[in-house]
């Protein structure tokens, strides 16, 4: 009975995905460009639905087989005891790792067309958020990974910079870092990471908050095309003139509407910058460190201006260091001189290129424990918030130290009243409500026991409950219905936290990009 069931459903996913697929193409064909045009998808559905033995439960290596069978020489198979299949089937967070079947690195949008049409058959789970494989920067358990099919989009590494439209085009396979190095010679920038280490892929799907967000939005504001593979296996180019709803969706709406393999932002001038960090140990110093974070997220409107604000707990006491931000070679006189006043253990700034400051911060250190992340929405930062801050990285950090805590930061990271202000190109999935900031507070655990996965777990609860707590004794209301930023959240958050009214139109979009609930077998949060 099993085997009849999985046949006929092999049988109606081919039929249906043909007559979508040629409702699809007429439709997109009227109103996008295909970025791929030479290749038959409907002659792909047709190549892959007749491989012998492809069909709903097969397994994973066969399914691996059928895929370096029908894509082109320029993508690759890597199976188990590879020494490529190590590397890219690695993650940073050991929370986020599965041992799948085999790793595919795609070379060309088109073969992840057939990827997905071939798993989509086959009802194959594989990896996702956004190391289907971006930067695979993730903690979620089964977000980055699977047991089924990886794919790394490693190769998938292209830089186009148009000085004329002042725009570059990236592919989803790159980090950060390279994309700024890449641009630095032509005085340029983009709005993306903080850090180095950080795919992407995944970072501009989940929306992105950048040390120039102040002056440009989110990443997702400065996006002006998107390349995607459809789960229906088209490749396709969208763009707010294209395809408005889906434009919109692919902004902040994750891995949910196919694969993202390039991505095109608008430029932004860049020369020297000013940065640094400072730390403090001294419990007196605390106190005034917090005064000074929350006199700078009121009072400094400088939009060239950032700091972030990263309480860690060091040998029973809590560590608080603050990276400076300033978009030019020299900040003006008193952005930053409480910080720098206050006694610390270590004080390094001074003006250098972007590149360089990016590449100072430390991301990677914990690759290869078990980490988790979590978040509050803080709508501002109080010196009684930022205390209970301090004094909550001690009561934890102590709770957990018999338990192989490794590492634990808490993030507080202000932004201007005006940040999400810049959004000029439609509306967002995520935030699904821009009338006021919420900032994306940061919560970093990371360990070396798996049998602690749950303690870790009920500690991120326990730390995000008490900030609620403490924020709703400051008379902030209805924070349960605030957006949420996805790239900081746990696994077991609802969609409806991340996208609000905003999800009744991304599940009819859902359904429309993709009727056969392919995106489902990839990790991420499910519309």
């Amino acid at each position: 009975m099993a085997r009849f069931t999985r046949a006929i459903f092999t049988l109606l996913y081919s039929l249906l995905a043909l007559a979508q697929l040629s409702v699809a193409a007429s439709a997109y064909e009227r109103r996008q460009d295909s970025t791929d045009a030479s290749d038959s998808v409907d002659a792909d559905v047709a190549t892959i639905s007749s491989s012998a033995g492809l069909r709903a439960g097969a397994s994973y290596p066969f399914v691996c087989s059928i895929i370096s069978s029908t894509t082109s020489s320029s993508t690759l198979v890597h199976w188990p005891g590879s020494p490529v299949f190590k590397w890219l089937s690695s993650h940073w967070a050991a929370t986020s790792n599965q041992v799948p079947a085999c790793v595919v690195e795609p070379g060309k949008a088109s073969d992840i067309a057939k990827i997905l049409l071939t798993v989509g058959i086959s009802r194959t789970p594989f990896a996702g958020l956004y190391k289907v494989q971006s930067g695979g920067h993730t903690t979620n358990p089964g977000w980055s990974s699977t047991k089924g099919v990886h794919i790394s989009l490693n190769s998938l590494r292209s830089i186009n910079y148009n000085s004329a439209s002042q725009t570059v085009e990236v592919g989803t396979g790159l980090r950060w870092e390279e994309v700024y190095a890449a641009l630095e010679p032509n005085g340029v920038t983009v709005v993306g990471g903080r850090v180095r280490g950080v795919g992407v892929g995944g970072f501009t799907l989940g929306g992105g908050y950048s040390w120039k967000t102040n002056q440009y939005g989110l990443t997702i504001d400065t996006v002006t095309a998107f390349e995607l593979v459809t789960p229906l296996g088209r490749v396709v180019k969208v763009t707010q003139q294209s395809d408005p709803a889906l434009f919109s969706g692919l902004k902040g709406g994750g891995n949910n509407f196919g694969v993202v393999t390039k991505i095109t932002l608008k430029t932004v001038p860049q020369g020297p910058v000013w940065g640094g960090s400072v730390t403090y140990m001294d419990p007196a110093s605390l106190p005034l460190v917090n005064a000074a974070t929350a006199k700078f997220a009121a009072n400094v409107t400088d939009p060239k201006a950032s700091i972030l604000n990263t309480v860690a707990f060091y040998q029973g006491a809590p560590l608080v260091s603050i990276a400076m931000f300033y978009d030019g070679p020299t900040p003006p006189a008193g952005i930053f001189d409480e910080f720098l006043n206050i006694p610390s253990v270590a004080s390094s700034s001074g003006t250098q290129t972007y590149l360089e400051k990016i590449n100072s911060s430390p991301s990677n250190d914990t690759y290869g424990f078990r980490n988790y992340f979590g978040t509050v929405p803080v709508p501002k930062y109080s010196p009684n918030f930022l205390n209970i801050v301090s004094n909550l990285s001690v009561t934890i950090g102590n709770e957990l130290s018999s338990k192989s805590l490794v590492f634990m930061t808490l993030v507080n990271e202000p932004f201007l009243p005006s940040a999400l202000s810049h959004s000029n190109s439609g509306a967002t999935a995520y935030p699904y409500s821009r009338s006021k900031v919420y900032t994306p507070f940061n919560i970093f655990l990371s360990w070396a026991d798996p049998s602690q996965d749950a303690v870790f777990r009920a500690a991120v609860k326990k730390i995000e409950d008490t900030l609620y707590a403490a924020l709703a004794d400051e008379g902030e209301r209805n924070l349960d219905s605030v957006p949420l930023y996805s790239n900081y959240a746990m696994w077991d958050t609802p969609v409806s936290r991340l996208y609000g009214p905003n999800l009744p139109g991304l599940k009819l979009l859902k359904l429309r990009v993709d009727p056969l609930n392919v995106m489902s077998l990839a990790g991420g949060f499910k519309i």
